[in-house]
């Protein structure tokens, strides 16, 4: 009975974030209705009248070595985000886990990284919600499905610093197909393009169990124990069938209006100007003409931004984008396609973010998919109230979304490149290891080195550098693969000491790659000379 009310005051606090480029979402499942709500934070939360509270993802650094910060509609209200101050943060999440070109701002001595502001938002976003909930004690957090698992790493290492005893980390694609509440049996395409990325997942949830109109109280995990070993209560399943995406957001389609206007009517570009542009945007998802004023109080000037959706189209077709949302769309049908999944399979489609509320973003759906199948009702809140239901008796199977390989010299091209050892789509935790049988290559040997690697997308990479005050992310269009190296540094290369020296001519080691249930990357190595084991299931990389 104590085990009983334990679970249910575990339910009763749980909480999920859904942390944004442009915004971020709160929801909580609340006991008295069984359903799940959005929080509004005072302070930190805006509420607009078409639209749930939102966090603006915005943070304003008032002491970097005391971590005193301002986040969400408190940068806002004080203004904080209308000027070049490099104290002023937007867009941040972007440039988590990646490499920046170009310098990184220094203040109060010491040089902030994007890592660190993103610690900051998240950790003043907790530290109000706890009060207000009592505490914390079960938190899901979502994270986009194109993330490098760099990214899946640092969240991981913030959530170990929060006062909260579970936390679970979930994709936002399929955390939106669970918030739809879309019946079981159907394949679900969800569309997530938020203000960073845009994130294509298609899902089958499981076909055994019905959707119940409440979600079945059910906790995956209590302390380190199952409790399914206990609970007779069915889990219910959803199956990620494919994936696609990249770095584009409406973030992007801020920074080309503004330039469309510098160009046009020599507007300077600020944060302020910037502020504008989103707004002119916002307006046109729903009316056709929209209009700002922008005064420059230095110069005593004003500027009339007017842009109707027919200039905007023509904006987004200069800068190729539809062209890049069809690949993406490419990708993920020849994904479906090799299950049998074909785009007449697919029942529904589910639109979450802010970007699809432009009309222009749902005109090109509607390309692959008749109108009853679009759903475009909740774009804000899905993905937090869906990842509720991980707390709720949902249990989610994926696969990876990235391969990873071995570097090696390509003699034909003068250059290194990468061998996938486990491809994309492996589900895991994998229950066969995938082998690899080396040699030496010079005389006496006396180890072997292999770099392991986290491969991207073959058709480009993301290139996140500075131009003047505003990040930009760029797409890099070439034929190289984009590579997270996990373990090229001094003392991890080394996966084999050879006793004796090895020679060229014989296979010498043998190693096994795995990946367990916590996304682990993990290898075994054998020396096939002297039947020893070198290494026994060790830890390459914490890939999540």
């Amino acid at each position: 009975m104590r085990l009983g009310n334990k679970n249910a005051k575990l339910v009763d606090m749980a909480i999920a974030i859904d942390f944004g480029t442009s915004n971020t979402v709160i929801a909580r499942w609340n006991p008295v209705t069984q359903e799940s709500e959005t929080l509004n934070l005072p302070g930190l939360s805006v509420q607009q009248s078409l639209n749930p509270p939102l966090i603006p993802s915005l943070v304003y650094v008032e002491d970097a070595t005391k971590a005193q910060v301002l986040v969400g509609q408190q940068v806002r209200d004080r203004g904080l985000d209308l000027k070049n101050d490099p104290r002023f943060f937007r867009t941040f999440k972007r440039g988590i886990g990646t490499d920046i070109q170009g310098f990184l701002p220094e203040l109060d001595g010491q040089i902030v990284t994007f890592e660190q502001v993103g610690q900051w938002f998240l950790n003043q976003v907790i530290t109000q919600l706890a009060p207000m909930q009592g505490g914390l004690e079960s938190l899901v957090l979502t994270v986009p499905v194109d993330s490098f698992e760099a990214y899946r790493y640092w969240l991981g290492k913030v959530c170990q610093a929060l006062p909260v005893e579970q936390v679970r980390i979930l994709d936002e694609p399929t955390a939106a197909a669970l918030g739809y509440g879309m019946a079981d049996q159907e394949v679900i395409l969800v569309i997530d393009f938020g203000g960073g990325t845009l994130d294509l997942s298609l899902v089958q949830l499981d076909k055994s169990v019905k959707t119940a109109s409440k979600p079945v109280g059910f906790l995956l995990k209590f302390g380190n124990k199952s409790l399914a070993e206990t609970s007779k209560q069915k889990v219910k399943t959803a199956r990620v069938l494919a994936k696609a995406g990249q770095n584009l957001g409406g973030s992007d389609l801020d920074n080309w209006i503004v330039d469309y206007f510098a160009k046009t009517q020599g507007l300077t570009v600020s944060p302020l100007t910037l502020r504008l542009a989103e707004k002119v945007k916002i307006q046109l998802s729903t009316q056709t003409q929209a209009s700002e004023v922008y005064f420059n109080d230095e110069t005593f000037e004003s500027y009339g931004l007017e842009l109707d959706r027919e200039t905007l189209e023509g904006i987004l077709t200069e800068h190729s984008f539809f062209e890049r949302l069809d690949e993406s769309m490419s990708q993920l049908l020849q994904q479906a396609r090799r299950q049998g999944i074909e785009v007449g399979d697919i029942n529904a489609v589910l639109l979450v973010g802010g970007t699809v509320q432009i009309p222009a973003v749902q005109t090109w759906v509607k390309k692959y998919f008749t109108p009853e199948k679009i759903r475009c009702d909740r774009p804000f809140e899905a993905i937090a109230q869906g990842a509720l239901q991980v707390t709720q008796g949902i249990e989610i199977k994926d696969f990876l979304y990235h391969s990873y390989g071995i570097r090696y010299w390509d003699r034909r091209n003068n250059r290194h490149s990468w061998h996938p050892i486990i491809r994309e789509g492996q589900p895991y935790p994998m229950t066969q290891p995938v082998q690899l049988v080396l040699g030496a290559s010079v005389e006496n040997q006396p180890s072997i080195e292999l770099i392991m690697g986290e491969l991207g997308s073959d058709t480009g990479g993301t290139e996140v550098y500075f131009d003047g005050d505003r990040m930009i992310t760029r797409r890099l269009d070439n034929d190289v693969t984009t590579v997270k190296p996990l373990n090229d540094r001094d003392g991890a290369r080394t996966i084999a000491k050879l006793t004796p020296p090895g020679f060229p001519g014989s296979d010498r080691i043998k190693i096994l790659f795995l990946v367990d249930e916590q996304r682990f990357l993990r290898i075994t190595v054998e020396d096939l000379l002297t039947n020893e084991t070198l290494l026994e299931n060790q830890l390459v990389a914490q890939l999540s």
